[in-house]
């Protein structure tokens, strides 16, 4: 089962991904709150997992349990995920939170890959590979979510995308344990989205 919420891309904790059940065709995931305040959490709220919004089934001290279809395994990178991986977590946002980095809806455009990490000064230049249907979305100084993280695009062609991680986010996210050709997942800016829609209708009516 999805989940139904907004984030601001902004992570909040890195989990863990601590089991994995069967589950009549699809999958109970159990993962690990990590630093996540989590005393006010309830059934049915929403949590993004490297971007994918889940929504909490069960939960204890030590983690919470979402279901996942296995459209949804088969189409982010949730699917293949070991036990024991680190996640990106975010929860839902509330009326009264800041939004600090981008409207984020949980429901991912598409899987990439990291296909290059190199030194830019005290932060990391990051290359990403990423579909044609993610790409025509993409713009500099425009946003994208890798793995539920809001990130600025310093760089888009034909085949992928960069961006720049200073030392906070690479020490705070699981892009700390991510590697060359490890997948990620991805989700356009909603922006984008709108903005297409509204050139695509006003050819429609001209």
């Amino acid at each position: 089962m999805t989940g139904d919420g907004m984030f601001t891309g902004l992570i909040q904790s890195v989990g863990r991904l601590l089991a994995r059940e069967p589950r009549g065709g699809d999958q109970r995931l159990r993962f690990g709150w990590g630093a996540m305040a989590h005393d006010d959490v309830a059934l049915g709220e929403s949590i993004a997992v490297n971007g994918c919004c889940l929504t909490v089934v069960a939960f204890d001290a030590e983690g919470w349990d979402a279901d996942v279809s296995n459209e949804s395994l088969a189409l982010t990178t949730l699917g293949s995920l070991p036990i024991g991986a680190a996640v990106n977590l975010e929860r839902s946002l509330l009326p009264t939170d800041r939004l600090g980095g981008h409207l984020v809806s949980g429901h991912v455009d598409a899987v990439g890959r990291v296909e290059k990490i190199w030194d830019d000064g005290r932060s990391q230049r990051w290359r990403f590979s990423a579909p044609a249907s993610v790409l025509r979305y993409v713009a500099v100084k425009g946003s994208i979510a890798v793995d539920g993280t809001s990130l600025t695009v310093n760089a888009v062609d034909a085949a992928g995308f960069e961006v720049n991680l200073v030392p906070h986010t690479v020490a705070h996210t699981a892009f700390g344990e991510t590697v060359v050709g490890g997948a990620v997942n991805l989700e356009v800016d909603t922006v984008a989205r709108y903005v297409e829609r509204l050139l695509a209708a006003r050819e429609e009516s001209a």
